[in-house]
């Protein structure tokens, strides 16, 4: 808040409210949902607070940017409930996902630094190549890429690469896009990424538009996984403050 609390002193809900930028429905409704501890009542039945409850609401809103408004809610209301174990598995949750995000990160851009040039259409692609840039069958790509064809139809069904069918043989055909798809795809397997962990990235690749603009799309990822480590850590402070006061 933008002043120095006293120990004591009763605040309105229009007090709390003004201090945190917010209404004084959002209050009420954030003590509804267990986020502050129940208010005092005036003999009239009118809603007092206390610098405990600025501090409460200090710390949710320093929490939300880290593990989102619907985490940090449940972590508020377990410290509120005086089951803090609970809210610091919460916490470690958050924490948990943080990293699993952090190396995926990790293992898409390891897949693309790992990715070199290939001429689909070159010389040892075999008899059964389509005629134009990139595009070639299932038993050249997977000779390429050291697999067998059957691991590239599961992969198909898994949704990892998109092949059209020739219109007069039936056969699959693979694009340059559908080659670059499929790359990556095993540079992740070999990673030890799991299909349906993989075809969300793919999927990424492809609304991007390529390698290119998702190396772009990458550096704002790995910029907002930055903040919201140091979201978390603001919000972690926050909290102890809430939680030594509450004693």
């Amino acid at each position: 808040m933008g002043r120095n609390l006293q120990s004591g002193e009763r605040l309105r809900p229009i007090d709390l409210a003004r201090g945190h930028g917010l209404s004084t429905q959002a209050v009420r409704n954030y003590e509804e949902a267990g986020i502050l501890p129940a208010a005092g009542r005036t003999p009239h039945g009118y809603r007092t607070y206390t610098p405990l409850h600025a501090r409460a609401l200090d710390a949710f809103l320093a929490l939300v940017p880290g593990h989102g408004h619907q985490r940090s809610t449940s972590i508020m209301r377990a410290v509120n409930e005086a089951v803090p174990d609970e809210a610091f598995r919460l916490i470690d949750e958050s924490h948990a996902q943080l990293l699993e995000d952090r190396r995926t990160l990790q293992a898409v851009e390891s897949a693309l630094r790992d990715l070199g040039p290939i001429d689909a259409s070159g010389p040892d692609a075999g008899p059964d190549v389509v005629s134009g840039p990139g595009g070639t069958f299932i038993g050249p790509l997977a000779a390429k890429l050291g697999i067998r064809p059957a691991t590239l139809r599961t992969w198909e069904r898994a949704g990892l690469v998109l092949p059209h069918r020739d219109p007069r043989t039936g056969y699959r055909v693979y694009d340059e896009a559908d080659v670059r798809d499929a790359r990556l795809a095993h540079q992740l397997r070999r990673g030890g990424h799991l299909l349906e962990q993989i075809a969300p990235l793919l999927a990424q690749v492809r609304a991007a538009g390529g390698l290119e603009p998702l190396e772009a799309a990458l550096r704002d990822w790995r910029g907002r996984l930055s903040a919201r480590g140091r979201a978390m850590l603001t919000g972690g402070a926050a909290l102890e403050v809430y939680l030594r006061e509450r004693g």
